[in-house]
């Protein structure tokens, strides 16, 4: 049978769930699938000139002279999928999903082969269920053609394919107006994470019980406010969707916002559960979810204590997934927020050669933005990171740069709870300014008393200053904050360090064993498990832990440990730390 090549318009469908569907009631599910041909499918695809070139149970692959053709033709099937399920049950819903892509095809009888066909089967296995995703192909050939506002969802490696394939989501498909109606009133995305946080439903059959669950919800967002990085809808239009059945996608595109926050509240006697879900309205992925018990002894406090435990779980989540759409983007469309969280990714496992890679993104940050504090201030984490873990100190001008830096971000961020603390601990590290850190620590919990990590800073100004229990307690809350930080490291080896500091060295190595666990190799963990197993007595595993960080970094010494200790806790903890470094065996230089 001969071949031929062709340009065209390649459309693929499937059905989201199909497996589950099927499992559920195959009968039904098929007798739906048949009329969803015959009544909506068949008919759209003739009349936007499309021919469907095959089909399998639950899909379709169509092709289209036109890519305008194509593209019209899935946005009114979307637009319509909604009413045919309006008397189903939310689990049997059928839902598309939809990819375009505009290539070279290799015809053979009734079929089509080559990548302009597999591009776009893999740009559908992309899509959202009721979306439509296209290739930049396509994007490039409808952007001013059609009533459409695309989100550019960077470049995607796909299955078979060598190169990435940048793919574009058709957004508000459910709104989007015929080719022939004014284009759709879209609110444009604030240029930071947006969120609402809808109220949650009261579950318990009890009236009274509204005014505990509406002051909850108020909670929450008053706590969200005060994360500088958000962008929060204000309780008076969140409160507008009460009572009222919703689709947070819907509620995504009326307010303006890319995450919402749903949950109920379930009371029984005298305790009550909680669950929450926080749900990325973009991708319709479930970012967050979890339950919180309690009793209504002290309503007041309970509501302090699930505002504070909500919004300390969901921070660290909204970064990451912040952090995963700048990754997505296309390099020349970084803008400075873009650059720093790419920065910011790298401060979770910070190595020798991630550290001045971080270091160029905030230099490029602050070369667009020269007032971008957050950037100016997590100039200074890295060159803390360095001091800590280079093999050499950092350089003088690095450090003054650093420092420099450091100051601008407290005195234009005072109102930015991430950049004070930050700065903060920048101050003790390079300089030892406890008292200017101290403050600044303080200003970030006043302004945001959920910041784990504020929290978990004020152990560098409680430990110099003899007050571990206070440190202690400082760590509890940040962990009590953020159980699943990227960060925890942070706090065990802060728990280690209060426990060094009040002489209980069992204490201490047990924290510092829990951080291992989590992060074997890593180097602070390592030295401190050296100096409290020196301490108890316990030298062959003291001599073990040096000879790990050894393997690590041959060139650690004493001295230079002394050297980065003196200043961050102080002479006197320095001095027992190379106390316990020298029985453990480690060289003086």
């Amino acid at each position: 049978m001969s071949q031929t090549r062709r340009l065209a318009a390649i459309l693929a469908a499937d059905v989201a769930g199909y497996s589950r569907l099927m499992g559920a009631d195959d009968e039904g599910t098929l007798e739906r699938l048949k009329a969803l041909r015959r009544e909506l499918l068949d008919p759209k695809i003739a009349e936007h000139h499309g021919r469907i070139v095959k089909t399998t149970g639950d899909g379709l692959l169509v092709e289209f002279a036109s890519v305008v053709d194509a593209v019209r033709c899935a946005v009114a099937v979307q637009q319509a999928m909604p009413e045919r399920n309006t008397s189903i049950a939310a689990e049997s819903y059928i839902e598309l999903r939809v990819g375009i892509n505009l290539g070279d095809v290799i015809v053979e009888g009734d079929d089509l082969y080559g990548d302009g066909v597999n591009i776009a089967a893999r740009i559908e296995a992309l899509a959202d269920p009721g979306g439509v995703f296209v290739s930049n192909t396509v994007h490039d050939h409808v952007r001013d053609r059609l009533p459409f506002v695309f989100e550019d969802l960077g470049e995607q490696r796909v299955k078979n394919i060598t190169r990435p394939v940048r793919v574009y989501r058709v957004c508000d498909v459910a709104a989007a107006k015929s080719p022939s109606a004014p284009a759709p009133s879209v609110l444009t995305l604030p240029d930071k994470p947006s969120i609402a946080v809808l109220p949650f439903a009261n579950m318990s059959g009890d009236p009274e019980q509204e005014y505990f669950v509406d002051g909850m919800v108020e909670e929450i967002i008053t706590a969200l406010s005060r994360i500088r990085w958000l962008f929060v809808i204000a309780r008076n239009s969140s409160f507008t969707y009460k009572g009222r059945a919703v689709d947070v996608k819907q509620v995504a595109r009326e307010l303006g916002v890319r995450y919402v926050l749903e949950g109920s509240v379930r009371k029984a006697g005298n305790r009550v559960r909680i669950t929450g879900q926080l749900i990325d309205t973009g991708t319709g992925a479930h970012i967050w979810a979890d339950r919180i018990d309690g009793a209504l002894d002290d309503i007041f406090e309970l509501q302090d204590q699930v505002a504070s435990g909500v919004v300390g779980a969901i921070e660290p989540k909204l970064r990451q997934s912040e952090i995963e759409r700048a990754r997505r983007k296309p390099t020349e469309a970084l803008a400075a927020y873009d650059l720093y969280l790419r920065a910011l990714a790298l401060r979770e496992k910070p190595t020798a050669e991630s550290v001045p890679e971080a270091i160029a993104l905030l230099k490029r940050a602050l070369i667009i933005d020269p007032a971008y504090t957050p950037a100016k201030a997590l100039v200074g984490f890295f060159r803390v990171h360095e001091t800590a873990h280079g093999r050499s100190p950092v350089s003088e001008p690095d450090a003054v740069e650093a420092l420099a830096l450091a100051r601008e971000a407290l005195e234009a961020g005072k109102d930015d709870p991430d950049a004070l603390w930050m700065a903060a601990c920048t101050l003790i590290f390079l300089a030892g300014e406890r008292d200017v850190a101290a403050a600044a620590i303080d200003r970030a919990l006043t302004l945001n008393p959920n910041s784990a990590l504020a929290w978990a800073a004020r152990v560098w100004v409680f430990c110099p200053c003899g007050q571990p229990d206070a440190a202690i307690e400082a760590c509890e809350r940040a962990m009590r904050l953020s159980p699943l930080d990227p960060l925890r490291r942070v706090f065990t080896i802060g728990m280690a360090l209060a426990h060094l500091v009040a002489g209980r060295y069992a204490e201490a190595l047990d924290w510092v064993e829990r951080t291992l666990h989590a992060e074997p190799g890593y180097i602070s963990a390592l030295r401190f498990k050296a100096v409290v197993c020196a301490h108890l007595d316990r030298i062959e595993e003291a001599r073990a832990a040096v000879r790990q960080l050894l393997e690590a970094q041959p060139w650690h010494t004493i001295a230079r440990s002394e050297r980065v200790l003196s200043r961050t806790v102080g002479p006197e903890i320095a001095a027992r730390f190379v106390e316990g470094l020298r029985k453990a065996g480690l060289h003086e230089e």
